[in-house]
């Protein structure tokens, strides 16, 4: 049975990138490696929309971000985090072990931050020592735990006049919606390697404004592994601090080639396209988007219908038919599912998921027009 990933990471990886990992290592303190990080450099700079260095980290996604807090801050300073997922309260976590006080935004999960409340708190509009000291925000572009995107462009306009710097994680979005990380102004944006970049997990990035840059010299926060400055360093001299991961930086490369030949425009407009599709096949089923008014190209959530054990259906798609999609998280377990369309996830995978989708459907009870997804989806796709 082939199995199908339909899941906001990992995703699928190019044949050419997993050929490339599969080649013999090489050593990293070589000019073989060098002139392959080189060139992972560049492809970095092109897909985050910056000319800035961007710092390559063995790690998941969560150690950037552990990175932009302890590289970034020091004993004293107060951060604003908005929280309006799993992932918005990892940020606020983060802090809290870094003994970061921070004024939290509590946003329902399934709708997005209005940038208005970022900006009160920044000029002073709310009380007083919650904006004393604040040298970050930390948003997340795509919320992957509800499928919500959040206009960083907007909010980027509101802290470019300010003394903090905005920090995005847009781990589960950057090559899957649009994000311009000079054009708009962000000053650090986080990312990992197994989403829309489409390698396996283990590798995470950061990029760093000047005024980002300035903040790390200054931090003075305990780290080690994830100084900034450290990295920033031995990339200015095309290198490492730390041992890389070799063969992920090796598929990596191949990679981004892919994105460079078919231009982040056209891979953008087909995830949007993608995306589409599948949010008009759920309403085709009768099925309610759980987040319709700010949805994300990169991952769809849908609520589970009424009558359907949620945990089972995603479980059931997985081991009996080769499709994996993703449940709902926290106190959404069993109430959503979620479908990705990022990375390297191909039309037809969406048609086999979609299908499967039904075919589970049905036989948990849940009533409709057998194929009536699919051909809504088909509409899409063949436009």
């Amino acid at each position: 049975m082939k199995n199908y990933l339909l899941t906001p990471g990992p995703t699928p990886v190019p044949p050419a990138s997993l050929e490339a990992m599969a080649r013999p290592i090489i050593h990293h303190r070589t000019p073989q490696f060098q002139a392959i990080l080189k060139e992972v450099e560049e492809g970095l700079k092109y897909v985050f929309q910056t000319k800035n260095d961007v710092l390559i980290f063995a790690s998941s996604g969560t150690g950037a971000m552990e990175g932009a807090v302890a590289s970034l801050l020091s004993p004293g300073d107060k951060a604003i985090v908005v929280r309006g997922g799993k992932f918005g309260e990892r940020w606020g976590e983060l802090c809290e072990a870094y003994g970061i006080e921070f004024a939290a935004i509590d946003v329902e999960w399934g709708k997005a931050v209005d940038p208005l409340e970022i900006k009160k708190i920044l000029e002073g509009q709310a009380t007083s020592d919650k904006r004393q000291g604040i040298k970050a925000v930390y948003v997340t572009l795509c919320e992957t735990s509800t499928g919500v995107t959040t206009d960083i462009e907007a909010i980027a306009r509101i802290t470019k006049a300010q003394q903090a710097v905005l920090v995005v994680d847009a781990i589960s979005a950057l090559g899957a919606v649009p994000l311009k990380t000079d054009e708009w102004g962000i000053d650090v944006v986080v990312s990992g390697s197994q989403k829309g970049l489409m390698i396996p997990p283990g590798l995470a990035f950061v990029s760093l404004s000047p005024k980002a840059q300035d903040l790390a010299q200054k931090s003075k926060l305990p780290k080690y592994y994830f100084d900034f400055k450290a990295y920033k360093k031995s990339i200015e001299k095309n290198d490492t601090p730390y041992t890389p991961a070799v063969n992920l930086i090796i598929g990596l490369n191949e990679a981004l080639r892919m994105i460079i030949k078919e231009g982040l425009e056209n891979i953008i407009s087909r995830h949007q396209k993608h995306a589409r599709a599948v949010r008009t096949a759920m309403k085709a089923l009768g099925l309610e988007l759980f987040a319709p008014d700010v949805y994300s190209d990169a991952v769809t959530s849908v609520r589970v219908p009424e009558g359907v054990d949620g945990t089972k259906l995603v479980k059931t798609m997985r081991d009996t038919h080769g499709v994996a999609i993703a449940g709902g998280q926290a106190q959404l377990k069993g109430k959503i599912f979620r479908i990705a369309t990022m990375g390297h996830i191909t039309a037809d995978d969406l048609r086999v998921g979609i299908d499967t989708l039904e075919t589970v459907l049905l036989e948990s009870g849940y009533k409709f027009e057998k194929g009536a997804g699919l051909k809504a989806l088909e509409k899409i796709l063949e436009q």
